[in-house]
């Protein structure tokens, strides 16, 4: 059996945001009455990561937890936010103008960390449905990640859990 649904966020503007998504997912899987299984949870956006994690409890002054904010942070040393135009070579002459030609303005397209990070992390986590629960272990979350601080916007998270 096949089950599926789609949830949409409104990441920030300026930030790298993080979204506790577990609730949705484990309501996902009790709607679907799957009682062995599994589900996945996906992005198709290319610039955002799903990942399981801990809640870490104590919050940073940006207003992420302590833990997201410390992966901010690493990310932060390891391919740094784009700050201005040839830090990178991604976005080319090409890309900008075929991102003129759907309506994406010149800004929005520097975004080239937010996809290095993502493709790093992944798109997608798996979790075991197991006894019709989704196993994520004694503090496990679900969090989608958004890397693209070029703007605010929706996102959308596709959930499928497949089993019997």
């Amino acid at each position: 059996m096949v089950f599926k649904k789609t949830i949409e966020l409104e990441s920030r503007h300026r930030a790298v945001s993080f979204h506790d998504i577990t609730d949705s997912v484990k309501e996902t899987v009790k709607e679907s009455k799957i009682k062995d299984g599994i589900v996945v949870v996906y992005s198709h956006h290319t610039t955002c990561s799903v990942i399981t994690q801990e809640c870490a409890f104590d919050m940073s002054m940006t207003g992420l937890e302590t833990l997201q904010q410390d992966l901010v942070n690493a990310f932060e040393k390891w391919i740094p936010t784009c700050r201005y135009e040839g830090m990178y070579l991604h976005p080319g002459k090409k890309a900008l103008d075929f991102a003129e030609s759907v309506g994406e303005d010149n800004f929005g397209c520097h975004n080239t960390d937010a996809h290095l990070r993502s493709s790093i992390i992944g798109r997608s986590v798996t979790v075991v449905i197991e006894d019709g629960a989704a196993d994520l272990g004694e503090f496990g979350r679900v969090h989608f990640i958004d890397f693209d601080q070029t703007r605010g916007r929706t996102r959308t998270v596709k959930i499928m859990i497949i089993g019997e």
